[in-house]
């Protein structure tokens, strides 16, 4: 039996699994790392703890699946988009990398806009320049670090360095690439045009790929740190959209794919480049060569569950420690005690500030329609509701553009949880179907490795491997129910928008 390795370098830990000829699924294994944040609003981690985390995580996965380097046909990689890696002429870290997560960049994006112009930047890039996008860091460093900034000799995005750290190879992918805010996303070749304007150095930036291109192969010290085998073939990869969009089978048009991470995010395929004239949802490369995909980007939606586990969820965290259980259970039991709408209480998921439909880095959450009849019960399905609601904003979006959707393919977290599932198929108004390949973007990594080892596509690899097993029809009384608090929820940012820009400024000592 051969295997190909799928590793997915997440924001808390790396992924790593091992997939058949037949797509079965042999083994998984996880590693964390730290996630540092120095300032409010600042989001780093060091890529070597990313790579010295790949590498445990892929020798223990060997051993656990008794599996050996031998058996190993391929690798591919999936990461976390637009973290800024920057390394000097040796090929030394200079500083921790900033995440997409990360929210200090509002000034260099707005440098960006002006500089460049709105209309003509989107017409480049697909994009308008958004915090967690790669360009306003670079430029950011170059305000902030000059020091650092005059050390520079290559920036890469992180699973790029982990690959860097494998094979010895540069490269990038043109999905993730897209997300850089420096890609001609039409043309899939980096914009002169913007690196101009921005005074970025090109010979900073890596060869450009497919993702499921042969890019390198496993060097000798890397072998030993990982236990695979020297010269297994490594491909390109993608970034963790574009791979868990394939990991799901979002390779043709009609399917959508709905994320829920620690962002959350609602994918579609495009066969021809689309863009969305207003700039409020991305155009980027698909992980399927040649072709595209638009999405909507909510910064906090596992995240804002997240939140509420850890900083609310006690009596449910020392319950599932005793039973062995996930917290996430309880909670999720205890929001299906309330009903629809938790009687009149809405949530806003902006926690981190937002990205899709509203672009505000100072966008803020909370509880709208709190009254003394709520409980905790309430309150964990008004989260749960809020982080839906928002999801759906992205869908809407691609509505307007003429996207026809007849289902979507749910994937994350909540994709566990039979209750979540049913409530985003009555809030969205499609089936929501489950599918037996339940490892996202590591899944996607996977293919794209296989693809680019045995010279078959991506599409017809996704159709033998992936099929669906569960689905789920909206209710049509729930259905109704939710749209009355759906169309509320709509106008809590619009009306609560100078309100959250007060309060943002005044946390950072602004009058």
């Amino acid at each position: 039996m051969t295997y190909f390795l799928g590793i997915d370098l997440g924001t808390s830990a790396v992924k790593c699994i091992l997939v058949d000829r037949e797509g079965q699924v042999k083994a998984g294994h996880s590693v964390e790392y730290p996630l540092l944040q120095p300032h409010p609003g600042w989001a780093e981690q060091n890529p070597e703890d990313w790579w010295q985390g790949t590498a445990a995580c892929i020798k223990a996965l060997l051993n656990k699946a008794n599996v050996l380097a031998s058996e190993i046909e391929g690798v591919g990689l999936s990461g976390q988009m637009h973290g800024s890696v920057f390394l000097d002429q040796d090929l030394q870290v200079i500083r921790p990398a900033l995440l997409w997560c990360d929210q200090r960049t509002a000034e260099q994006c707005e440098w960006i806009e002006n500089t460049i112009g709105i209309e003509r930047l989107g017409e480049l890039t697909g994009n308008r320049a958004l915090t967690g996008f790669t360009a306003p860091k670079i430029i950011w460093l170059r305000q902030h670090e000059p020091e650092a900034y005059a050390r520079i000799a290559h920036i890469m995005l992180p699973k790029d360095y982990v690959r860097l750290m494998i094979t010895g190879e540069f490269g990038m992918d043109v999905a993730d690439a897209s997300g850089t805010l420096l890609l001609d996303v039409a043309a899939r070749r980096w914009s002169a045009e913007v690196l101009d304007k921005l005074s970025i150095n090109p010979e900073w930036l890596p060869p450009l790929f497919e993702s499921n291109d042969v890019v390198g192969q496993v060097l000798q010290v890397a072998a030993e740190a990982t236990g695979l085998a020297a010269g297994t073939p490594v491909v390109a990869g993608g970034g963790d959209q574009a791979c868990g969009a394939v990991g799901v089978g979002v390779v043709k048009p009609g399917i959508a794919s709905v994320a829920m991470g620690t962002s959350g995010v609602v994918f579609v395929h495009d066969d021809t480049y689309q863009e969305d004239p207003e700039r409020r949802l991305h155009s980027f490369c698909h992980g399927v060569p040649g072709k595209w995909h638009r999405m909507g980007v909510m910064l906090a939606a596992g995240g804002s569950f997240q939140w509420w586990k850890n900083q609310f969820g006690f009596e449910e965290i020392q319950q599932a420690a005793l039973e062995g259980k996930d917290a996430y259970e309880y909670l999720t039991a205890l929001a299906e005690q309330a009903p629809i709408g938790s009687e009149g209480l809405l949530f806003a998921p902006y926690l981190t500030g937002e990205r899709v439909p509203y672009s505000d880095a100072k966008a803020r959450g909370g509880f709208i329609g709190l009254n003394m009849r709520h409980t905790k019960a309430h309150l964990t399905r008004a989260v749960m509701e809020g982080i839906t609601f928002g999801l759906r904003d992205s869908l809407e979006l691609m509505k307007e553009s003429s996207v026809e959707v007849s289902e979507l393919r749910v994937n994350g977290g909540g994709a566990r949880s039979p209750f979540w599932r049913q409530m985003i198929a009555d809030v969205f108004g499609y089936p929501v179907v489950t599918v037996n390949s339940t490892d996202g973007p590591a899944y996607g990594a996977a293919v794209m490795a296989a693809s680019g080892v045995l010279k078959q596509d991506i599409t017809s690899l996704c159709e033998e491997w992936i099929k669906v097993v569960d689905r789920c029809e909206p209710i049509e009384a729930n259905r109704q129910a939710y749209e009355s608090y759906y169309q509320v929820y709509r106008t809590l940012y619009p009306t609560l928008k100078d309100t959250f820009h007060k309060l943002s400024d005044l946390a950072q000592g602004k009058a």
